[in-house]
């Protein structure tokens, strides 16, 4: 889509709550007071290329890179937020990354993985096997639509190796 100046945008999966012990996400809603490209100011923006939106959020909101990996879009329009979601696993022969040539043997019950789902990073563990579809329960929610692609990276001795990729099924 496009984006103007002065139109609401909406970011997920926003911000971190706790309540009650219990972890939610809120989404953040704000409007984009400014557009940037190349350096320069513009009145709209579309899909390609390196761009800036720039919000009237307080900047305490952000901290930290609290926000990474989030995804921006018009508000209801964005793909749902995954806690957990089931995965059809596609592992590679070799480890990407290793120093030696390591075999990639299969995923394990409980075995926990570093997962990229677009610009976010997270942590996902094997929650359930199967010989179609893996369930993984994620350390930090993502935003993505059904059928995007999940690289798959287990850790071997103190690095993460990419061992797969995983399609989201549900």
């Amino acid at each position: 889509g496009v984006f103007a100046v002065g139109q609401d945008i909406e970011i997920r999966p926003g911000r971190r709550m706790e309540k009650g012990g219990k972890t939610t996400w809120l989404p953040i809603v704000t409007k984009a007071v400014g557009l940037r490209t190349g350096g320069s100011s513009v009145g709209q923006i579309r899909p390609g290329g390196s761009v800036s939106i720039l919000t009237s959020l307080d900047p305490a909101l952000v901290k930290a890179d609290t926000l990474a990996g989030s995804v921006v879009g018009l508000p209801g329009k964005l793909p749902p937020l995954w806690n957990e979601f089931k995965v059809e696993i596609h592992l590679l022969e070799r480890v990407v990354g290793a120093r030696d040539d390591l075999v990639v043997d299969p995923l394990k019950p409980a075995e926990t993985l570093m997962l990229n789902v677009n610009s976010s990073a997270t942590v996902g563990v094997v929650a359930e096997l199967k010989k179609i579809s893996t369930l993984l329960k994620l350390k930090l929610p993502v935003c993505a639509e059904p059928g995007s692609r999940v690289t798959l990276s287990r850790l071997l001795g103190s690095r993460w190796g990419l061992i797969g990729y995983g399609i989201i099924t549900a």
